[in-house]
Protein backbone atom coordinates (compact mmCIF):
# COMPACT_ATOMS: atom_id res chain seq x y z
CA UNK A 1 0.00 0.00 0.00
CA UNK A 2 1.38 3.48 -1.07
CA UNK A 3 2.03 6.24 1.87
CA UNK A 4 -0.30 8.66 0.24
CA UNK A 5 -2.92 5.66 -0.03
CA UNK A 6 -2.08 4.85 3.79
CA UNK A 7 -2.55 8.63 5.02
CA UNK A 8 -5.69 8.28 3.54
CA UNK A 9 -7.11 5.56 5.05
CA UNK A 10 -5.92 6.48 8.65
CA UNK A 11 -7.59 9.93 8.14
CA UNK A 12 -10.92 8.05 7.27
CA UNK A 13 -10.64 5.93 10.12
CA UNK A 14 -9.70 8.85 12.69
CA UNK A 15 -12.84 11.13 11.19
CA UNK A 16 -15.67 7.76 10.83
CA UNK A 17 -13.95 6.96 14.74
CA UNK A 18 -14.23 10.40 15.53
CA UNK A 19 -17.73 11.12 14.32
CA UNK A 20 -19.41 8.65 16.62
CA UNK A 21 -17.57 9.55 20.27
CA UNK A 22 -17.23 13.69 19.85
CA UNK A 23 -21.30 13.98 18.59
CA UNK A 24 -21.67 11.97 22.85
CA UNK A 25 -18.96 14.38 24.07
CA UNK A 26 -20.84 17.31 23.28
CA UNK A 27 -23.58 15.92 25.15
CA UNK A 28 -21.66 14.62 27.50
CA UNK A 29 -20.41 18.50 28.41
CA UNK A 30 -23.38 19.76 28.04
CA UNK A 31 -24.70 17.99 31.03
CA UNK A 32 -21.75 19.55 33.08
CA UNK A 33 -24.29 22.01 34.73
CA UNK A 34 -26.60 19.20 35.84
CA UNK A 35 -23.29 16.91 37.50
CA UNK A 36 -21.60 20.19 39.45
CA UNK A 37 -25.21 21.43 40.22
CA UNK A 38 -26.67 18.06 42.06
CA UNK A 39 -23.44 16.23 43.07
CA UNK A 40 -21.36 17.53 46.02
CA UNK A 41 -17.36 17.98 45.27
CA UNK A 42 -17.36 14.92 48.09
CA UNK A 43 -19.66 12.89 46.04
CA UNK A 44 -17.83 13.41 42.72
CA UNK A 45 -14.53 13.19 44.35
CA UNK A 46 -15.52 9.72 45.82
CA UNK A 47 -16.99 8.77 42.52
CA UNK A 48 -13.80 9.46 40.37
CA UNK A 49 -11.78 7.59 42.60
CA UNK A 50 -13.81 4.78 41.91
CA UNK A 51 -13.44 4.77 38.22
CA UNK A 52 -9.78 5.93 38.46
CA UNK A 53 -9.17 2.73 40.36
CA UNK A 54 -11.23 0.23 38.30
CA UNK A 55 -9.42 1.03 34.85
CA UNK A 56 -6.57 0.41 37.08
CA UNK A 57 -7.80 -3.10 37.95
CA UNK A 58 -8.58 -4.07 34.50
CA UNK A 59 -5.53 -4.06 32.95
CA UNK A 60 -4.04 -6.17 35.31
CA UNK A 61 -6.94 -8.58 35.36
CA UNK A 62 -6.89 -9.00 31.50
CA UNK A 63 -3.45 -8.67 30.77
CA UNK A 64 -4.61 -6.91 28.33
CA UNK A 65 -5.29 -9.71 26.24
CA UNK A 66 -7.89 -7.76 23.96
CA UNK A 67 -5.24 -6.08 22.85
CA UNK A 68 -3.21 -8.88 21.71
CA UNK A 69 -6.62 -10.05 19.94
CA UNK A 70 -6.77 -7.16 17.66
CA UNK A 71 -3.16 -7.09 17.07
CA UNK A 72 -3.43 -10.64 16.14
CA UNK A 73 -6.48 -10.79 14.24
CA UNK A 74 -5.09 -8.17 11.74
CA UNK A 75 -2.97 -10.73 10.52
CA UNK A 76 -5.46 -13.77 10.40
CA UNK A 77 -6.04 -14.84 6.58
CA UNK A 78 -8.72 -17.48 7.82
CA UNK A 79 -12.09 -17.92 9.78
CA UNK A 80 -10.08 -20.37 11.50
CA UNK A 81 -7.13 -18.41 12.20
CA UNK A 82 -9.68 -15.74 14.01
CA UNK A 83 -11.44 -18.34 15.85
CA UNK A 84 -8.13 -19.94 16.82
CA UNK A 85 -7.16 -16.02 18.10
CA UNK A 86 -10.45 -15.15 19.62
CA UNK A 87 -11.12 -18.26 21.40
CA UNK A 88 -7.37 -17.80 23.52
CA UNK A 89 -8.37 -14.20 24.45
CA UNK A 90 -11.79 -15.21 25.68
CA UNK A 91 -11.44 -18.07 27.42
CA UNK A 92 -8.25 -16.42 29.65
CA UNK A 93 -10.34 -13.44 30.06
CA UNK A 94 -13.05 -15.41 31.53
CA UNK A 95 -10.64 -17.44 33.63
CA UNK A 96 -8.98 -14.22 35.20
CA UNK A 97 -12.15 -12.72 35.91
CA UNK A 98 -13.28 -15.35 37.79
CA UNK A 99 -10.22 -15.21 39.95
CA UNK A 100 -10.82 -11.33 40.52
CA UNK A 101 -14.27 -12.30 41.34
CA UNK A 102 -13.45 -14.82 44.04
CA UNK A 103 -10.87 -11.84 45.43
CA UNK A 104 -13.10 -9.33 45.27
CA UNK A 105 -15.79 -11.31 47.43
CA UNK A 106 -13.35 -10.66 50.16
CA UNK A 107 -14.19 -6.84 49.80
CA UNK A 108 -17.90 -7.81 49.60
CA UNK A 109 -17.79 -9.77 52.76
CA UNK A 110 -16.13 -6.94 54.46
CA UNK A 111 -18.66 -4.34 53.47
CA UNK A 112 -16.19 -2.04 51.51
CA UNK A 113 -18.64 0.75 50.01
CA UNK A 114 -19.41 0.36 46.81
CA UNK A 115 -17.81 -2.92 46.51
CA UNK A 116 -20.87 -5.06 44.88
CA UNK A 117 -21.73 -2.15 42.44
CA UNK A 118 -17.95 -1.15 41.37
CA UNK A 119 -17.18 -5.31 41.00
CA UNK A 120 -20.36 -5.16 38.66
CA UNK A 121 -18.74 -2.10 36.83
CA UNK A 122 -15.67 -3.70 36.02
CA UNK A 123 -17.10 -6.62 34.75
CA UNK A 124 -19.16 -4.81 32.37
CA UNK A 125 -15.89 -2.47 31.69
CA UNK A 126 -13.99 -6.12 30.64
CA UNK A 127 -16.89 -6.69 27.95
CA UNK A 128 -16.51 -3.92 26.38
CA UNK A 129 -12.82 -3.61 26.31
CA UNK A 130 -13.40 -7.33 24.47
CA UNK A 131 -16.27 -6.06 22.18
CA UNK A 132 -14.44 -3.06 20.97
CA UNK A 133 -11.16 -5.26 20.34
CA UNK A 134 -13.27 -7.96 18.32
CA UNK A 135 -14.80 -5.52 16.09
CA UNK A 136 -12.00 -3.59 15.43
CA UNK A 137 -9.87 -7.26 14.76
CA UNK A 138 -12.49 -8.10 12.18
CA UNK A 139 -12.28 -4.69 10.27
CA UNK A 140 -15.30 -3.71 11.30
CA UNK A 141 -14.80 0.07 11.95
CA UNK A 142 -17.92 1.21 11.04
CA UNK A 143 -20.13 -0.70 13.32
CA UNK A 144 -17.18 -0.02 16.10
CA UNK A 145 -18.44 3.77 15.65
CA UNK A 146 -21.85 3.00 15.87
CA UNK A 147 -21.83 0.78 18.50
CA UNK A 148 -19.87 2.73 20.55
CA UNK A 149 -21.63 6.36 19.59
CA UNK A 150 -25.21 4.20 21.00
CA UNK A 151 -22.84 3.02 23.97
CA UNK A 152 -22.57 6.98 24.96
CA UNK A 153 -26.11 8.04 24.33
CA UNK A 154 -27.63 5.33 26.49
CA UNK A 155 -24.82 5.83 29.20
CA UNK A 156 -25.64 9.78 29.14
CA UNK A 157 -29.49 9.18 28.92
CA UNK A 158 -29.18 6.91 32.06
CA UNK A 159 -27.03 9.75 34.08
CA UNK A 160 -29.74 11.82 33.91
CA UNK A 161 -32.28 9.72 34.37
CA UNK A 162 -30.62 8.61 37.75
CA UNK A 163 -29.09 11.50 38.77
CA UNK A 164 -31.72 14.01 38.35
CA UNK A 165 -34.74 11.97 38.48
CA UNK A 166 -34.00 9.57 40.50
CA UNK A 167 -31.32 11.09 43.06
CA UNK A 168 -29.07 8.06 42.94
CA UNK A 169 -26.26 9.81 42.89
CA UNK A 170 -22.98 7.06 42.88
CA UNK A 171 -24.47 4.78 42.36
CA UNK A 172 -26.31 6.07 39.54
CA UNK A 173 -23.08 7.24 37.84
CA UNK A 174 -21.71 3.64 37.75
CA UNK A 175 -25.12 2.02 37.09
CA UNK A 176 -25.57 4.16 33.86
CA UNK A 177 -22.40 2.52 32.72
CA UNK A 178 -23.24 -0.88 33.48
CA UNK A 179 -26.11 -0.63 31.45
CA UNK A 180 -24.56 1.03 28.09
CA UNK A 181 -21.66 -1.36 27.92
CA UNK A 182 -24.12 -4.34 28.73
CA UNK A 183 -26.48 -2.90 25.86
CA UNK A 184 -23.58 -2.21 22.98
CA UNK A 185 -22.03 -5.42 24.32
CA UNK A 186 -25.23 -7.57 23.66
CA UNK A 187 -25.47 -5.95 20.29
CA UNK A 188 -22.20 -6.61 19.06
CA UNK A 189 -21.79 -9.99 20.30
CA UNK A 190 -25.24 -11.04 18.45
CA UNK A 191 -24.37 -9.77 15.47
CA UNK A 192 -20.99 -10.98 14.82
CA UNK A 193 -22.15 -14.45 16.02
CA UNK A 194 -19.83 -14.85 18.97
CA UNK A 195 -20.25 -17.74 20.02
CA UNK A 196 -19.30 -18.89 16.02
CA UNK A 197 -15.42 -17.70 17.23
CA UNK A 198 -15.30 -19.35 20.71
CA UNK A 199 -14.35 -23.22 21.12
CA UNK A 200 -12.61 -24.83 23.91
CA UNK A 201 -11.14 -26.97 21.20
CA UNK A 202 -9.24 -24.50 19.74
CA UNK A 203 -7.30 -23.25 22.90
CA UNK A 204 -3.76 -23.47 22.66
CA UNK A 205 -1.58 -22.89 25.56
CA UNK A 206 1.28 -21.98 23.05
CA UNK A 207 -0.46 -19.72 21.21
CA UNK A 208 -1.92 -18.14 24.69
CA UNK A 209 1.74 -17.74 25.71
CA UNK A 210 2.49 -16.12 22.74
CA UNK A 211 -0.40 -13.79 22.67
CA UNK A 212 0.61 -12.82 26.28
CA UNK A 213 3.73 -12.25 25.58
CA UNK A 214 2.97 -9.38 23.13
CA UNK A 215 0.21 -7.89 25.81
CA UNK A 216 2.05 -8.16 28.78
CA UNK A 217 4.43 -5.70 28.47
CA UNK A 218 1.58 -3.32 27.11
CA UNK A 219 -0.01 -3.45 30.45
CA UNK A 220 2.67 -0.83 32.47
CA UNK A 221 2.03 1.38 28.97
CA UNK A 222 -1.71 1.43 29.18
CA UNK A 223 -1.57 2.08 33.36
CA UNK A 224 0.61 5.06 32.10
CA UNK A 225 -2.02 7.89 32.51
CA UNK A 226 -4.04 5.76 35.09
CA UNK A 227 -0.95 5.09 37.01
CA UNK A 228 -0.72 9.20 37.09
CA UNK A 229 -4.35 9.94 37.69
CA UNK A 230 -4.69 7.46 40.75
CA UNK A 231 -1.39 8.30 42.39
CA UNK A 232 -2.69 11.78 42.30
CA UNK A 233 -6.26 11.38 43.55
CA UNK A 234 -5.21 8.80 46.20
CA UNK A 235 -2.51 11.46 47.52
CA UNK A 236 -5.19 14.33 47.36
CA UNK A 237 -7.90 11.99 48.51
CA UNK A 238 -5.80 10.80 52.11
CA UNK A 239 -3.80 13.88 52.73
CA UNK A 240 -6.52 16.80 51.46
CA UNK A 241 -9.48 15.24 51.54
CA UNK A 242 -12.36 13.27 48.77
CA UNK A 243 -14.02 16.89 48.23
CA UNK A 244 -10.52 18.11 47.24
CA UNK A 245 -10.42 15.25 44.97
CA UNK A 246 -13.37 16.25 42.97
CA UNK A 247 -12.27 19.47 42.25
CA UNK A 248 -9.05 18.15 40.94
CA UNK A 249 -11.07 15.52 39.05
CA UNK A 250 -13.84 18.35 37.61
CA UNK A 251 -10.32 20.13 36.47
CA UNK A 252 -9.68 16.98 33.77
CA UNK A 253 -12.78 17.49 32.48
CA UNK A 254 -11.31 19.76 29.90
CA UNK A 255 -8.07 18.35 29.51
CA UNK A 256 -9.87 14.73 28.97
CA UNK A 257 -11.63 16.27 25.68
CA UNK A 258 -8.55 16.53 24.03
CA UNK A 259 -7.58 13.38 25.13
CA UNK A 260 -11.02 11.99 23.51
CA UNK A 261 -9.69 13.92 20.22
CA UNK A 262 -6.45 12.09 20.52
CA UNK A 263 -8.27 8.74 21.21
CA UNK A 264 -9.79 8.64 17.84
CA UNK A 265 -6.63 8.83 15.96
CA UNK A 266 -4.84 6.31 18.13
CA UNK A 267 -7.40 3.62 17.96
CA UNK A 268 -6.82 4.14 13.76
CA UNK A 269 -3.20 4.51 14.28
CA UNK A 270 -2.89 1.56 15.71
CA UNK A 271 -3.87 -0.59 12.75
CA UNK A 272 -1.76 1.62 10.40
CA UNK A 273 0.88 1.16 12.01
CA UNK A 274 0.94 -2.59 12.49
CA UNK A 275 0.03 -2.76 8.45
CA UNK A 276 3.24 0.22 7.58
CA UNK A 277 5.64 -2.22 9.39
CA UNK A 278 7.17 -3.79 6.58
CA UNK A 279 6.93 -0.86 3.96
CA UNK A 280 10.32 0.11 2.33
CA UNK A 281 8.91 4.21 2.71
CA UNK A 282 7.56 3.56 6.42
CA UNK A 283 10.05 6.19 7.70
CA UNK A 284 8.47 9.01 5.43
CA UNK A 285 5.16 7.52 6.69
CA UNK A 286 5.91 7.63 10.12
CA UNK A 287 7.57 11.62 10.03
CA UNK A 288 4.44 12.58 7.92
CA UNK A 289 1.69 11.70 10.66
CA UNK A 290 4.19 12.89 13.42
CA UNK A 291 4.24 16.46 11.92
CA UNK A 292 0.81 16.40 11.45
CA UNK A 293 -0.57 14.96 14.39
CA UNK A 294 1.70 17.30 16.63
CA UNK A 295 0.64 20.23 15.02
CA UNK A 296 -3.29 18.94 15.51
CA UNK A 297 -2.57 18.01 19.25
CA UNK A 298 -0.26 21.23 20.07
CA UNK A 299 -3.49 23.34 18.31
CA UNK A 300 -6.34 21.60 20.42
CA UNK A 301 -4.28 22.39 23.68
CA UNK A 302 -3.87 26.16 23.18
CA UNK A 303 -7.44 26.17 21.30
CA UNK A 304 -8.85 25.12 25.13
CA UNK A 305 -6.62 26.98 26.81
CA UNK A 306 -7.94 30.59 25.00
CA UNK A 307 -11.50 29.16 24.79
CA UNK A 308 -11.89 28.48 28.54
CA UNK A 309 -11.70 31.67 30.10
CA UNK A 310 -14.98 32.24 27.75
CA UNK A 311 -17.28 29.20 28.21
CA UNK A 312 -15.76 27.88 31.65
CA UNK A 313 -18.75 29.88 33.92
CA UNK A 314 -21.35 28.40 31.78
CA UNK A 315 -20.42 25.00 32.25
CA UNK A 316 -19.17 24.47 35.96
CA UNK A 317 -21.04 25.85 39.10
CA UNK A 318 -19.88 27.73 42.12
CA UNK A 319 -18.66 24.62 44.21
CA UNK A 320 -16.52 23.58 41.65
CA UNK A 321 -14.85 26.85 40.33
CA UNK A 322 -11.48 26.34 41.88
CA UNK A 323 -10.46 23.62 39.48
CA UNK A 324 -10.18 26.04 37.03
CA UNK A 325 -6.51 26.90 37.55
CA UNK A 326 -5.29 23.80 37.69
CA UNK A 327 -6.60 23.10 33.66
CA UNK A 328 -4.17 24.84 31.84
CA UNK A 329 -1.00 22.66 33.49
CA UNK A 330 -3.30 19.46 32.50
CA UNK A 331 -3.80 20.21 29.41
CA UNK A 332 -0.15 20.45 28.39
CA UNK A 333 0.69 17.33 30.31
CA UNK A 334 -2.52 15.62 28.23
CA UNK A 335 -0.20 16.84 24.83
CA UNK A 336 3.02 15.72 26.12
CA UNK A 337 0.50 12.38 27.14
CA UNK A 338 -0.92 11.76 23.38
CA UNK A 339 2.48 12.20 22.03
CA UNK A 340 4.40 9.37 23.91
CA UNK A 341 1.33 7.44 23.14
CA UNK A 342 2.17 8.17 19.01
CA UNK A 343 5.39 6.43 19.62
CA UNK A 344 4.01 3.66 21.64
CA UNK A 345 1.91 2.83 18.50
CA UNK A 346 5.06 2.48 16.88
CA UNK A 347 6.71 0.96 18.96
CA UNK A 348 3.05 -1.37 19.26
CA UNK A 349 3.70 -2.25 15.38
CA UNK A 350 7.08 -3.13 15.51
CA UNK A 351 5.67 -5.24 18.50
CA UNK A 352 8.39 -4.03 20.92
CA UNK A 353 5.92 -3.52 24.30
CA UNK A 354 8.82 -3.46 26.93
CA UNK A 355 10.06 0.00 26.27
CA UNK A 356 7.02 1.35 26.90
CA UNK A 357 6.40 -0.57 30.04
CA UNK A 358 9.67 0.89 31.49
CA UNK A 359 8.98 4.50 30.41
CA UNK A 360 5.56 4.00 32.11
CA UNK A 361 6.99 2.75 35.36
CA UNK A 362 9.58 5.88 35.51
CA UNK A 363 6.59 8.12 34.66
CA UNK A 364 5.22 6.99 37.70
CA UNK A 365 7.32 6.64 40.42
CA UNK A 366 8.83 10.71 39.32
CA UNK A 367 5.16 11.27 39.44
CA UNK A 368 4.00 10.29 42.83
CA UNK A 369 7.39 11.63 44.06
CA UNK A 370 7.02 15.20 42.95
CA UNK A 371 3.72 15.18 44.72
CA UNK A 372 4.29 13.61 47.64
CA UNK A 373 7.55 16.31 47.62
CA UNK A 374 5.16 19.65 47.02
CA UNK A 375 1.64 18.58 48.37
CA UNK A 376 2.28 20.55 51.61
CA UNK A 377 3.60 23.21 49.89
CA UNK A 378 1.10 23.79 47.14
CA UNK A 379 -1.60 21.65 47.70
CA UNK A 380 -3.55 20.45 44.65
CA UNK A 381 -0.99 22.02 42.33
CA UNK A 382 1.34 19.26 43.18
CA UNK A 383 -0.62 16.82 41.40
CA UNK A 384 -1.36 19.13 38.45
CA UNK A 385 2.73 19.66 37.88
CA UNK A 386 4.02 16.08 38.68
CA UNK A 387 1.59 15.23 36.16
CA UNK A 388 3.02 17.56 33.53
CA UNK A 389 6.61 16.75 34.55
CA UNK A 390 5.92 12.37 34.34
CA UNK A 391 4.54 13.45 31.10
CA UNK A 392 7.37 15.40 29.62
CA UNK A 393 9.96 12.43 31.19
CA UNK A 394 7.77 9.66 29.53
CA UNK A 395 7.66 11.79 26.05
CA UNK A 396 11.20 12.61 26.14
CA UNK A 397 12.61 8.90 26.96
CA UNK A 398 10.32 7.54 24.54
CA UNK A 399 10.98 10.02 21.62
CA UNK A 400 15.16 8.79 22.27
CA UNK A 401 14.50 4.83 22.14
CA UNK A 402 12.30 5.16 19.41
CA UNK A 403 15.62 6.35 17.11
CA UNK A 404 16.14 2.95 17.25
CA UNK A 405 13.41 2.11 14.85
CA UNK A 406 12.54 5.46 12.94
CA UNK A 407 14.65 8.73 12.84
CA UNK A 408 11.73 11.14 13.69
CA UNK A 409 12.63 14.82 12.46
CA UNK A 410 11.51 17.63 14.86
CA UNK A 411 8.63 19.74 14.59
CA UNK A 412 9.30 23.51 14.02
CA UNK A 413 6.43 24.82 16.47
CA UNK A 414 8.83 28.12 18.09
CA UNK A 415 5.42 30.22 16.59
CA UNK A 416 2.66 27.88 18.48
CA UNK A 417 5.58 28.13 21.66
CA UNK A 418 4.63 32.02 21.73
CA UNK A 419 1.33 31.66 21.48
CA UNK A 420 0.65 29.27 24.33
CA UNK A 421 2.98 31.68 26.39
CA UNK A 422 0.22 34.42 25.24
CA UNK A 423 -2.83 32.16 26.13
CA UNK A 424 -1.42 31.08 29.34
CA UNK A 425 -0.87 35.04 30.67
CA UNK A 426 -3.67 36.04 29.36
CA UNK A 427 -5.97 32.83 30.85
CA UNK A 428 -4.34 33.47 34.73
CA UNK A 429 -3.97 37.81 34.28
CA UNK A 430 -5.93 39.66 31.98
CA UNK A 431 -9.30 40.20 33.43
CA UNK A 432 -10.38 42.13 29.85
CA UNK A 433 -13.02 40.06 27.94
CA UNK A 434 -12.44 41.70 24.94
CA UNK A 435 -8.99 41.15 24.76
CA UNK A 436 -9.39 37.22 25.59
CA UNK A 437 -11.73 37.29 22.51
CA UNK A 438 -8.36 38.85 20.48
CA UNK A 439 -6.18 36.32 22.01
CA UNK A 440 -9.24 33.69 21.15
CA UNK A 441 -9.44 34.70 17.78
CA UNK A 442 -5.52 34.81 16.72
CA UNK A 443 -5.13 31.14 18.11
CA UNK A 444 -8.30 29.99 15.85
CA UNK A 445 -6.75 31.75 12.78
CA UNK A 446 -2.96 30.51 13.79
CA UNK A 447 -4.99 26.77 14.11
CA UNK A 448 -6.54 26.93 10.92
CA UNK A 449 -3.19 27.81 8.95
CA UNK A 450 -1.24 25.42 10.68
CA UNK A 451 -3.46 22.40 10.25
CA UNK A 452 -4.81 22.89 6.42
CA UNK A 453 -3.31 20.26 5.26
CA UNK A 454 -4.81 18.02 7.16
CA UNK A 455 -8.63 20.31 6.74
CA UNK A 456 -7.71 20.07 2.97
CA UNK A 457 -7.26 16.38 3.32
CA UNK A 458 -10.32 15.66 5.32
CA UNK A 459 -12.84 18.16 3.68
CA UNK A 460 -12.36 16.38 0.20
CA UNK A 461 -12.71 13.57 1.51
CA UNK A 462 -15.88 14.11 2.96
CA UNK A 463 -17.17 15.42 -0.48
CA UNK A 464 -16.17 12.54 -2.02
CA UNK A 465 -17.92 10.40 0.31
Amino acid sequence: MSKKSRGKDLAINTLVIGIGKFSTQIVSFLLLPLYTSILTTNEYGIYDLIITISTFLIPGITLLMEESMFRFLIDCKTEEEKKKIISQSFIYITKSSSIFILLALILIIIKIPYSVIGLIYILTCILACLRNSLVRGLGKLKFYTVVNFVSSIINILCNVLFIAVFRFGINGLLLAGIIANLISTTIVFIKVNIFKYISYKSYDKKKTKEMVKYSFPLVPNSLSWTIVNLSDRLVISILMGTSYNGIYSMSYKFPNLMNTIYSFFYTAWKESSARAMHDEDREQFFNKINVILTKAMFSVSIGIISCLPIIFSFFIRKSFVSSYVYIPILVIAMYYNNMSGYYGGIFSGFKDTKIMGITTIWGAIINLVVNLALIKFIGIYAAAISTLISCMVIYYYRRIKIKKYINIKNVNMLSGILLLIINVISYYVNKNIVIKFIVLLITLLYCIYENKQMINMIWKKLINK
